[in-house]
């Protein structure tokens, strides 16, 4: 099947929900919990593995809440990101609220990059709705890495696009970077950087959640590069549907370690984690190539 038709098709079948309310699309994401959890088990062993190694004293029942949380999140996220083809600006302005924006101004200002670290946490596809909520820098980007399906990739970049921000493929990052600092006086990336390092051999890890974890360096390498500055959005699920983001300034480790602001940022989402864990991508299979404690 053509990538055309397949696209085509996506977009006939994830369309029509899109323009369901959100009370109507929550008692879907409801349905899907039963399927996805209780009856499909989606990488129960990975999930349950996940969060035993990272919260080594919380008792049985106390992983099992969170588990059951998690899958409830999951489903949510994926009938929130479908809403994303027909979601107003209103009401994503209601749903998703932006605390100190004025950092970013504040580094726009001073006409220099800025590398906005993230995490998949909370509903991390709705993050991009920010780029409406202050008032520099110029452009926005996020790094991506584009999906096998060429089509589904298609319909993600479009959601992802939504609110103006461009979309970089990761293999791509550096050069479009450069060519985004030659164009624009200022710009703002992010960087979801807590997945898996792309290395089976990683010389790079330190400790988050109790766990010896090997983390990705470009942000940073880059970020030195084009001389940016660092933000971190600390992320908070309010109730469903509706989400808080706070910008932080990244301050460096100071104990003389290498990649300083990024593990500066594996901390400050540590502790995002810990104060809510449910809303965390548990199912993701972060520690595959890490050494264990």
């Amino acid at each position: 099947m053509g990538v055309k038709l397949k696209y085509a098709l996506y977009l006939a079948l994830f369309y029509p929900l899109a323009v369901l309310p959100f009370s109507v699309l929550y008692a879907l994401s409801d349905f899907l919990y039963v399927i996805i959890y209780k009856c499909k088990k989606y990488r129960i062993k990975v999930v349950r593995a996940n969060l035993r190694n990272s919260f080594p004293k919380k008792s049985e029942a106390e992983l099992l809440e969170i588990e059951k949380e998690f899958y409830h999140h999951f489903c949510d996220n994926i009938v929130e990101t479908i809403k994303l083809l027909h979601i107003s600006d209103k009401q994503i302005s209601k749903r998703v609220k932006l605390l100190h924006g004025e950092l970013v101004t504040e580094c726009a200002n001073q006409n220099r990059p800025i590398v906005l670290y993230l995490g998949h946490y909370g509903n991390w596809e709705w993050v991009t709705s920010i780029a409406q909520m202050y008032k520099g820098p110029e452009m926005s980007l996020q790094i991506y890495k584009p999906l096998r399906d060429k089509a589904f990739d298609k319909l993600m970049l479009k959601l992802r696009s939504r609110f103006g921000s461009v979309s970089v493929p990761q293999k791509k990052t550096f050069r479009e970077l450069l060519k985004a600092k030659m164009k624009y006086k200022c710009f703002i990336v992010g960087f979801i950087a807590d997945h898996r390092s792309n290395s089976k051999i990683s010389h790079h890890e330190t400790m988050f959640l109790n766990q010896n974890t090997s983390f990705n360096v470009g942000g940073e390498e880059i970020g030195e590069r084009i001389k940016a500055n660092y933000l971190y959005l600390d992320v908070k699920k309010v109730k469903r549907g509706y989400y808080e983001l706070t910008v932080k300034t990244i301050h460096p480790m100071e104990d003389g370690g290498e990649y300083p602001y990024t593990r500066a940022y594996m901390q400050m989402l540590e502790t995002t984690i810990n104060n809510n864990p449910p809303y965390w991508l548990w199912s993701h299979r972060r520690w595959l190539y890490s050494k264990k404690k």
